[in-house]
């Protein structure tokens, strides 16, 4: 295990981003990155292309994690089986974080896409798994002219969102997404797409889960069976919130598609199950 005492952790990285697994930190995790006219490219199975990202696993963090990423002119791209492609985002995965987890991503003129079986699109989002966090979630993203793209089965394609997924959150689970002339796109079989949403799902969230989105002249698309289209909504299932939940989302000339079988679309709401 690595132990790692720091007042502040701060990474300037073009490509890769910030990364730590099985470590121990006291201090801020912070990642500046811009990243402009590049590619960053993962082809052949169980693949990560990161990009302008920062992703804690199986760690402990006491101290905000923050992302601060420009992201422009670019591609990240993840091709094959078992694939991720991160841009400008935060990832906390089966961690413990004492602090706020913030991401400040913007994005401009850029594609994310993972092709192939089991893949992972992020772009400007924040995503928390198995973790505990003791601090506020906040997603501030500005994405424009962009697309974010999984092609294939069992895809999720992530744009300006906040994703909880069987985690502890104690504090006020926040995503301010302002997405405009984008395409986020999901084919295949058992896709999700999300775009400026807040999804929590089989968590317990102690504070407020706040979704305030712009959407202006975007595609929020899911085709083929089993998938699930959201732009500018806060979906929250099997999980137990103890604060208020608010949506408050302006989309305008857009299209929240999902064609096939046992397809769901959500645009600008509020799904509780």
């Amino acid at each position: 295990m690595k132990k790692i005492v720091v007042l502040a952790v701060v990474a300037l990285f073009t490509l890769t981003g910030l990364s730590f697994a099985d470590s121990k930190v006291k201090g801020a995790v912070i990642n500046k990155s811009n990243v402009k006219n590049a590619a960053n490219i993962a082809i052949g199975k169980d693949n990560t292309a990161n990009m302008g990202s920062v992703k804690i696993k199986d760690s402990n963090v006491k101290g905000a994690v923050i992302n601060k990423s420009n992201v422009k002119n670019a591609a990240n791209i993840a091709i094959g089986k078992g694939n991720t492609a991160n841009m400008g985002s935060v990832n906390v995965e089966g961690s413990k974080v004492k602090g706020a987890v913030i991401n400040k991503s913007n994005v401009k003129n850029a594609a994310n896409i993972a092709i192939g079986k089991g893949n992972t699109a992020n772009m400007g989002s924040v995503n928390i798994k198995d973790s505990n966090v003791k601090g506020a979630v906040i997603n501030k993203s500005n994405v424009k002219n962009a697309a974010n793209i999984a092609i294939g089965k069992g895809n999720t394609a992530n744009m300006g969102s906040v994703n909880v997924e069987g985690s502890k959150v104690k504090g006020a689970v926040i995503n301010k997404s302002n997405v405009k002339n984008a395409a986020n796109i999901a084919i295949g079989k058992d896709n999700t797409a999300n775009m400026g949403s807040v999804n929590i799902q089989d968590s317990k969230v102690k504070g407020a889960v706040i979704n305030k989105s712009n959407v202006k002249n975007a595609a929020n698309i899911a085709i083929g069976k089993g998938n699930t289209a959201n732009m500018g909504s806060v979906n929250i299932q099997d999980s137990q919130v103890k604060g208020a939940v608010i949506n408050k989302s302006n989309v305008k000339n857009a299209a929240n598609i999902a064609i096939g079988k046992d397809n769901t679309a959500n645009m600008g709401s509020v799904d509780v199950q």
